[in-house]
């Protein structure tokens, strides 16, 4: 895909941008009328919706500028996710392992960037995958370096996680704006998994009564989970125009992947929330928490879907 050709002539992209944009203003409106009419005080889902207002212009925008941005911009997000979580476990006091992660997260970022050497293909797509191998080694150094032993375990641990949970698995979402079809497969996935969240949130209000996970996420529910997986199977045919090129076995793939892997990088993010002794990873996000809390689904789903793309079309 050429850097010069900007999203807006791209018709996938200008579905999407009409659609979430016309599901903005709708919500909008709704807000205005339900408070009024309800006579209930509205106003942390005002803060909730005015979260939105910030992060899909930010996250359309950088989508509009195309493949660097789109890179960049993953990478920016990974950081702040890493410093999040950081915070949260006490790794964030520990300067030598939290600038080891960020120039990790920067190697990762830089390899969806260049060329590949062999092939000349967007994006070094073996050294993407080798990653983990360098900077895991250079994580496991750090002790070695400094002469410590005490703690040492924990804060290489904390840092191997927060490495590969959040630089590099989060990093496929990256990679995947090196594909001819970046547009269709990433604003799939951001709407889809979100999408999958709600449909969690609202089936589970509707019909819950079986706690799906009561020690990590007590509001969660099956019936809330099996609504989210429905929803989320049926998404991929309602917007195949995302992906036309995907026969029946990808598109089940996917629908499996968000509604089984969102719901699981949900969890994740809950069960480590909870270990800590936190509600939020942040609060950068208003009505929202922060970044973590956000693309917390997406950690999960990218790798996957990735990987299925790779396997039946390549990157």
């Amino acid at each position: 895909m050429s850097e010069l050709v900007l999203g807006v002539f791209d018709p996938v992209f200008a579905a999407y941008a009409v659609f979430i944009g016309g599901l903005l203003i709708v919500a909008g409106l709704v807000l205005t009328v339900l408070g009024p009419i309800m006579k209930k005080d509205v106003s942390s889902i005002w803060r909730t919706y005015l979260g939105w207002l910030i992060m899909i212009p930010a996250l359309l925008g950088a989508l509009y500028l195309g493949r660097v941005a789109t890179i960049i911009g993953v990478g920016l997000l990974s950081m702040r996710g890493f410093k999040e979580f950081a915070r949260a476990t006490g790794l964030y006091e520990d300067w030598w392992h939290v600038v080891a992660v960020y120039l990790g997260i920067a190697a990762v970022t830089a390899t969806s960037l260049v060329a590949d050497p062999n092939t000349g293909d967007a994006g070094w797509y073996g050294m993407f995958m080798a990653s983990p191998a360098y900077i895991i080694a250079a994580l496991m150094t750090i002790p070695i370096i400094r002469n410590e032993t005490r703690g040492q375990l924990q804060r290489v641990s904390l840092s191997i996680v927060g490495f590969v949970y959040l630089g590099w698995m989060f990093g496929h979402l990256g990679f995947l704006a090196n594909s001819e079809q970046f547009y269709g497969y990433l604003l799939y996935l951001l709407f889809a998994v979100q999408l999958n969240d709600i449909a969690a949130f609202t089936f589970g209000k509707l019909f819950g009564k079986h706690k799906l996970r009561s020690e990590i996420s007590p509001n969660k529910t099956v019936e809330g989970s099996l609504g989210a997986l429905a929803t989320s199977m049926a998404l991929p045919w309602l917007l195949h125009f995302s992906f036309p090129h995907f026969g029946t076995a990808e598109l089940v793939l996917t629908g499996l992947i968000v509604g089984v892997g969102g719901q699981f990088g949900d969890l994740t993010i809950s069960f480590i929330k909870r270990d800590v002794g936190v509600k939020d990873m942040g609060v950068l996000i208003p009505g929202h928490g922060g970044i973590l809390d956000r693309v917390d689904s997406l950690i999960f789903v990218a790798p996957l879907f990735f990987h299925m793309v790779r396997w039946f079309h390549g990157v």
